[in-house]
């Protein structure tokens, strides 16, 4: 059986190359809009090549949410098909944002379609979302381990919603997120230099010291920019795991477009808070 580079050694030499910058390509409606684009399958392409032309020296992962692109069905898919195609041709690494999350079977399809080696949608990293209960995601965590790839599990996410069920305290008095990242903790236990299964933490959640972050393994940490925290706010949420943390900013980048020029400039700034952030803490 072919042996491939682990994930997690894959993207900590990303993120120390590079800087740990997470940029997600989101062709939502109004984006396009504000971008002159038209909410078609020509803006769609249009929008991601320029990202990804624009960025893909400059991040250490991009994030392409494939619900923007299924919503134009079969042409939309094609053109996620060559996004992620080309900015892991260009060097960067990609983490599917699909969130998929299903029992036996159906999450092993769901697993062959992001993390196959051979599928057209292969990625180096799948969100996943774990509340069928954790083992649910084993089809998902075998696959990618035999293929090298990752996994960023909904843990401790920002939408207030969330607390309903990442907070809510089991029969051992631990609750819900906490047990997600002890699960996480226990794939990536023994790993060097990082662990590939990560979790999803919100950057907006302020305090999480009664949290152990230290899972080994990355954390992807949505919400910097347009929704809020700033990379100055990290140290504060994420402590002593902030060397893990994997900042994600997508509209705070694109807003800037379609300028490639103003792109670049918008993420370097991002990055170089971030590099401040994490050297100071």
């Amino acid at each position: 059986m072919t042996s491939y580079e682990p994930f997690g050694a894959r993207l900590r030499r990303a993120m120390d190359e590079r800087g740990p910058l997470c940029v997600g390509i989101d062709p939502h409606a109004s984006l396009l809009a504000e971008w002159g684009l038209a909410d078609d399958v020509a803006g769609l392409e249009r929008f991601s090549r320029t990202v990804v032309e624009a960025l893909s020296e400059r991040v250490a992962l991009f994030k392409p949410q494939s619900a923007f692109f299924e919503r134009f069905g079969s042409r939309g898919v094609a053109v996620l098909e060559r996004t992620v195609e080309e900015a892991r041709a260009a060097g960067a690494l990609v983490l599917m944002d699909a969130k998929r999350g299903d029992i036996g079977s159906t999450m092993a399809a769901y697993a062959e379609a992001f993390l196959r080696k051979d599928s057209p949608l292969f990625s180096d990293a799948l969100t996943v979302s774990p509340y069928l209960g954790y083992g649910s995601l084993s089809p998902a965590i075998a696959l990618a381990r035999e293929s090298g790839a990752g996994l960023f599990v909904l843990a401790l996410t920002s939408n207030p919603e969330g607390g309903e069920v990442q907070h809510a305290v089991r029969a051992d008095g631990r609750n819900v997120g906490a047990t997600m990242l002890g699960h996480l903790a226990a794939e990536n236990a023994g790993e060097a230099p990082l662990g590939s299964f990560g979790a999803v933490v919100g950057a907006t959640l302020g305090d999480l010291s009664s949290y152990d972050l230290d899972i080994n393994g990355p954390l992807l940490a949505p919400g910097v920019g347009a929704q809020g925290a700033t990379p100055a706010d990290l140290p504060r949420v994420f402590g002593a795991a902030i060397r893990n943390v994997v900042p994600n900013v997508s509209r705070g980048v694109l807003r800037h477009g379609p300028d490639a020029g103003a792109l670049r400039a918008s993420a370097d700034r991002f990055s170089e808070q971030i590099r401040a952030a994490v050297g100071a803490a």
